[in-house]
Formats: structure tokens, sequence, C-alpha cells
């Protein structure tokens, strides 16, 4: 793969995925029956995301740097033209019948139409600022654009290519995803990291989904029922169960995932990992693919052929069918342990379509600090134990704290604000089960009001005291930056030792503990001269 591999496309017959190199400024070709690369293509500076016409005869590549459309044959694999578009050329969709592309330039506030049957641009559609994200509708009637410096989304009509609504949804929503019946619309919000849900009848958000950190791209399977969202943080996919709107796993893929590309079949899925320089090809025929050892885990089994199963095992043990249609099953998983094959049987005959792994309930043993700031704060949170992988969502009492990596022993999490400061528990839901037994104080900020005496000589040594609000859990004291020696007598006081300073003058006083910081000050004196 080329470097930064961002957008990635399918053809309609699910051949061939071409997936844009941002840093080498090149597209590779895959050829999905080998999961190899047979062609690179060498392309304009910053080529972002892909679109494949209907008839997969073209491939579309926005080039973000020069301000292109890139038109591939798809046949030769050769650039057949270069339409200007302008500065800031992001994300590129096409419209069912092929005949106008929609680009997104994030740069200008605007979206450019292009004719594809004379590869020029026809109209320019002033939508909300920063547009990243776009979609069109099955129908062709609409299309969404998520504009990230404004929290929204545009809808355009495509009739007349003019703006009809605006949505209000996240902070920093930067991509999106639509149902095949277009009914809702998963948007992903960087700013929280989590997902808004529209529906697109009423243009309301129905639904927040709270996933990992970092979410980019967000695709929906081909039947509708989950919906994927590449966490470029902790380098996982969320798997939202659109029925509920509940994420039901976090699966594993390469390091900084962008773009995802379900294959027709809704049998796995290309997802493009840009700084790791690589593309995984992501099994969804068992999803989740992990639960408890208890047994009673929902799965949904996507595959061919599977009309009228009469039983399926994992292992060796028998789950209890809930649902069957040709293309898809949903199950209640057996008791077990490890990991199991999981098995179809039909009239005709008996087939493999994954593995599922039994997970073990997680145990946790330490957090650190144990403390922050009421308000919420960007300082990680190490969580310590056991069996951790795939966790699902970590609670500190009723908030929820977004993940940002996660091993079998350690996850790493952001606290958001809480109601009111106090302890509360860790919750750490993974597919094995949820568990607490940890907790987490929330804590207001301190607040510094007097320092006596306020003034001593450069030399340091003069003994103060500090009162103000909020000072027992204080953990450092600095005079203009240095640290000082301090003892706390109370909530309410402190005493500190001034430290030596080159120079006269005032200087700042802060203490600062797990609530934040708070200043006085102090004035260094001179010794005086003969």
């Amino acid at each position: 793969m080329g470097d930064t591999p961002e957008g990635v496309a399918l053809t309609p017959d699910a051949a061939r995925a071409y997936v844009a190199n941002r840093g080498s400024n090149t597209v590779s070709v895959i050829d999905t029956a080998t999961d190899t690369v047979t062609a690179t293509i060498a392309a304009g500076a910053g080529p972002t995301f892909v679109a494949i016409s209907p008839d997969g005869t073209r491939a579309y590549v926005t080039v973000y740097d020069d301000g292109l459309v890139s038109v591939i044959d798809t046949v030769s694999n050769a650039i057949v033209t270069d339409i200007p578009v302008g500065a800031g050329a992001t994300v590129v969709a096409l419209t069912p019948d092929g005949a106008r592309a929609y680009v997104t330039r994030q740069t200008t506030n605007t979206v450019s139409v292009i004719d594809t049957a004379t590869n020029t641009v026809t109209a320019t559609i002033t939508v909300g600022d920063g547009p990243t994200g776009l979609v069109i509708t099955q129908d062709g009637t609409r299309a969404y654009v998520a504009c990230l410096a404004s929290n929204t989304v545009s809808v355009i009509d495509t009739a007349t290519n003019t703006v009809t609504a605006t949505i209000t949804v996240g902070p920093v929503p930067i991509l999106l995803g639509l149902t095949p019946d277009g009914a809702h619309l998963y948007v992903t919000n960087v700013g929280n990291s989590t997902v808004s849900v529209i529906d697109t009848a009423t243009n309301t958000v129905t639904a927040v989904v709270g996933v990992s950190a970092q979410p980019r791209f967000v695709a929906v399977s081909p039947d509708g029922s989950h919906a994927y969202v590449a966490n470029s943080g902790p380098g996982t996919v969320s798997v939202i169960d659109t029925a509920t709107n509940t994420v039901v796993e976090n699966s594993g893929v390469g390091g900084g995932p962008t773009a995802i590309a379900v294959f027709p079949d809704g049998t796995h899925a290309y997802v493009t990992n840009a700084p790791a320089n690589s593309v995984s090809d992501m099994a969804t025929t068992v999803i989740p693919g992990h639960g408890s050892t208890g047994g009673q885990t929902t799965v949904t089994l996507t595959g061919h052929n599977l009309a009228n199963a009469t039983a399926v095992h994992f292992g060796t043990a028998q789950a209890v069918i809930t649902a069957n249609t040709t293309t898809s099953m949903t199950v209640l998983t057996p008791a077990g342990s490890g990991a199991v094959p999981v098995t179809v049987t039909t009239p005709g005959g008996t087939g493999t379509l994954g593995s599922f792994y039994y997970t073990p309930v997680p145990a946790l043993t330490d957090i650190s600090p144990v403390a922050g700031p009421v308000a919420g704060s960007d300082q990680e949170i190490v969580i310590t134990g056991r069996n951790l992988a795939g966790a699902i969502d970590v609670y500190f009492g009723p908030t929820r704290a977004v993940i940002q990596t996660v091993s079998d022993t350690q996850i790493t999490v952001r606290a958001a604000g809480a109601p009111a400061p106090g302890g509360v528990a860790v919750t750490v839901t993974t597919p094995g089960g949820s568990t607490d037994g940890l907790s987490y104080t929330y804590v207001d900020p301190p607040t510094e009001t007097g320092v006596s005496p306020n003034a001593g000589p450069t030399a340091g040594g003069t003994q103060v005291t500090i009162t103000g609000t909020g000072l027992a859990s204080t953990d450092q004291v600095t005079f203009n930056g240095i640290r000082a020696p301090f003892e706390v007598v109370s909530d309410t006081t402190l005493t500190a030792t001034a430290p030596p300073s080159g120079a006269d003058g005032t200087v700042d006083v802060i203490i600062t503990g797990p609530g934040g910081s708070s200043a006085g000050t102090f004035t260094y004196t001179a010794d005086p001269n003969i």
C-alpha cells in the first residue's frame, strides 16, 4: 500500500478496490480475490477519497492539495482527465445514475457539482463551514454534507442544488453513512467521540451513540443492520446495532483506521489504516465476534445459502436460532470458553462462517490518577486489570469516558465533565460483561484567596500561608514556575516555603490539584545595597 491510505471504494462487482494514498500521491488498486495490490496509479498532490461510477468504468478521486477530481479509467487504470474544482476538494459522491458527482470543498464552504458527461463543474452550492463528508440517497434526490466547523449537516435538494435544511449535530462532525433505505443517517462527531443518528424524514437527531476516540468514517452494512465506525485513536471499529443504536463490539484493526468499504454481500469490509500504511480485511460474518462465557449473546451471522438452517454450533455446543433468511441468521450463543468455530448446518450441508471468542468477565485492579476536575479534562486516565480487550464502554458514575487505547490489561480514557463533585464508581463493559470496584473522584478547582506574607527576599526561605478553598488535594505549589515545598493544613489553608528567585519583582504563586489550578502573587525584594 502507499503512504497514508485514506479513502477506499469497491467496484460494483467488488472485484477491485481503489485506495487513495494521500502521503505518496498515488492510488492503489487491490484485487479483492487475492488481497494484493495489482496496480499503482500516480496522482496529483493529496489524493483523499474515491467514488466508483455505478457501471464500474470510472473511479473519481479527490485531490485535495491540487483542487482536482481525477477521473480514472478502471480498464486501463490510467487517469483520463483532471477536473479543476478548486481548493480543498475532500470527498466525492456520485448520483445513482452516475450523471453527476458532488464534491465537498472543505476550505471554501462549498460543494461543487460535476456533470460527468462533460467533466465540468456546473454548479457551486454554499453549505455550512468546513464541509467534509458527503453521501447521496439511493433515489438521488438528496445529498447530506457534514460541516465540521459549524457542527451541522447541510441537506441539499439535488433537483435544485439548494440547501433545504440544516441539522445541528455534535461537535466537529466529519463523515457520514446512510442506511440502505435512506431512513437514517449516521454522523461521526470527532469533538466528543459520538455518532449522531438522524431521522431523515424529520431531519432531527433521534439518538447519540458513544464510540471510541477520534471516530472517522462510518459505513452501514448492506442489510442496514449494523453501522461500522472507524476509531482512529485506539485502532478499532465500533459496531453499532442499528435497531438499538448501541455498540455491540469494538473490533481491533490496524493503527489509525480511517475509511471503511463494506462488501456487497456483507461478509467483510476493507478498512484503511492511514498511519500504518495498510488496509485491513475485517470479517463481518459473525457480529459480535466476542461474548460472555455464560452464553446468551445475540449474534448476527451473515453468509450465503443459510435458509432453512437446522443447527448452528459454537464449537460443539448448539446455539438457539431466533431468525433465519437466505443471507442472515440471528442466534443466541451457548455457554463456552476460548476461541471456537461457528458452523451452520442446512439441508445442503455444514459450513464454517467464522470464529467466536468467549471472553471472561473483566477485573479491575487500579486507576491512575484517582481524581480529576469536575469539568472533565483531556488528561489520560489509566485503568489496569484483566480481560479488558475489546472494551465497549467505560463509565465514571453516569458519565461516559472516551476510550483512547485498549489492551487486555490496560485501558486509557479521558473523562468528560460530571454533574457535581464527589466520588463515583468506575464501570467497564467488555464482551465478557461489566465490572466495577474502582472509584474516581471529581474535584472542584481550588481557589486561592490570600498569600501571607506576600513579599520576601530573593534569597528565598520565606514561610508563607496560602488560604483559599479546595486546598486539601493540592499536589504542587510553584513560585514563578519553580516548585516550592508545602504542607497542607486543612482544606482552606496550606503553608509553603518560597524558593530562591534570580530577580526581584512580583511572580505568580500557583497551586495545582486534581481539580485544576489557581493563582495568587508574591513579590520578591532585593537585598539592600550600601
